[in-house]
């Protein structure tokens, strides 16, 4: 929803009806993931995409139906060998898409949402899309430190509410399933919980040209991107257009600093570019034994990734915590300008994070996407 919630809050402040679809499960290679949102606005506009063009048709007219009626809509978009065309989803996967009237009666909280996602403030909204009739659509929205709204059962409120803040935390977005009132091992209710968290960090260390395209692709990939370097002659916001911000620090005080604030997790992305053993090696030492940390890359010729595997033994890393680095960093990729260097990167941080291998597609048999 995060695409489209500034269309959908407008109608909605202006007293219109919409349809939003969202994509609440996807199996083997779907096109899109779970969150992904379409509208059907009230003079008939299509708004975002649910599959990247093989089922909008479908959806459109489900959203049609649904703003007639009223009454929400769980459907599967699948298809096999014979009927693919037939059913329009022509990739070979299969998702599952919730279709529900979106007004000031049925989501309250929409206003508080759309403020919170683009403020960045963490939030959960929790939506029953499976289960007793009167039950569908009923929401619970999220925050670390409250709730509103309700699915229908205090029970399943706040089993709602624990499993949502754990998702909200990863940043992730997931089907739960209960009983009709919050049993945990029981059947009958589906609830979607879509995690609006903030954005990811990408800190970029070594302020050289390298950086400068590595912050310009991580803030296309969604990251919210620091870079830091200790030279202030070179650390300055208008060689970094790409960055959300520049710091002027020594590198390891800078990360240490973050860590012990909090605001280094599971999915922020560390890129090493400063290949000077005196900024990198104090650095990935620190880098290195944080409990949690998504990719830590560093960059440098075969020689000096020998030098530095040497220094941070000297200084005591382990060979277990040096396995978590990529040295040197990205994929192999023939890269050799700033803006390839980034891409191959880039690549490598996408493959680790989805399990991909890197190879070429034409090579491979099989689905495209992993499990």
């Amino acid at each position: 929803m995060r695409d489209v919630v500034d269309q959908l809050e407008g109608w909605w402040k202006n007293g219109q009806t919409a349809a939003l679809a969202t994509v609440v499960g996807t199996y083997s290679s779907a096109p899109r993931q779970p969150g992904a949102s379409m509208l059907v606005g009230p003079g008939g506009e299509a708004v975002g995409s649910v599959s990247g063009g093989c089922v909008e048709g479908a959806v459109y007219e489900l959203g049609q139906q649904v703003l007639s009626d009223g009454r929400p809509v769980l459907q599967r978009y699948g298809v096999s060998d014979d009927d693919a065309f037939a059913v329009g989803l022509t990739c070979g996967g299969i998702i599952d898409i919730f279709v529900e009237k979106v007004d000031r009666t049925t989501y309250e909280q929409l206003a508080t949402v759309a403020d919170a996602i683009r403020s960045g403030s963490p939030v959960a909204v929790a939506t029953v899309v499976a289960g007793p009739a009167e039950r569908l659509g009923k929401r619970l929205v999220i925050w670390p430190d409250r709730t509103e709204g309700g699915t229908g059962s205090d029970r399943l409120d706040d089993a709602v509410r624990d499993d949502a803040r754990g998702l909200l935390d990863a940043g992730r977005n997931a089907m739960l399933h209960y009983g009709v009132d919050g049993q945990r091992r029981g059947e009958g209710l589906d609830v979607f919980v879509e995690s609006f968290a903030p954005p990811p960090r990408m800190i970029v260390f070594g302020a050289i040209d390298f950086a400068a395209a590595v912050a310009k692709i991580g803030s296309f990939l969604g990251f919210r991107v620091t870079v830091c370097d200790a030279r202030p002659v070179f650390a300055t916001a208008s060689r970094f257009p790409g960055a959300n911000e520049v710091v002027v620090e020594w590198p390891h005080r800078y990360l240490k600093a973050e860590a012990e604030a909090g605001r280094i997790d599971g999915r922020t992305a560390l890129c090493v570019l400063t290949h000077d053993p005196k900024f990198d090696v104090p650095l990935l030492e620190v880098a290195l034994r944080l409990p949690e940390v998504g990719y830590i890359g560093a960059m440098g010729s075969r020689r000096t990734h020998e030098d530095r595997l040497a220094r941070l033994r000297e200084v005591g890393v382990t060979d277990e915590e040096i396995a978590r680095m990529s040295s040197p960093i990205g994929l192999d990729l023939g890269a050799r300008t700033p803006e390839e260097t980034a891409v191959s990167i880039a690549a490598e941080m996408i493959a680790l994070h989805w399990g991909g291998v890197g190879s070429r597609l034409a090579e491979r048999e099989g689905p495209i996407h992993s499990a």
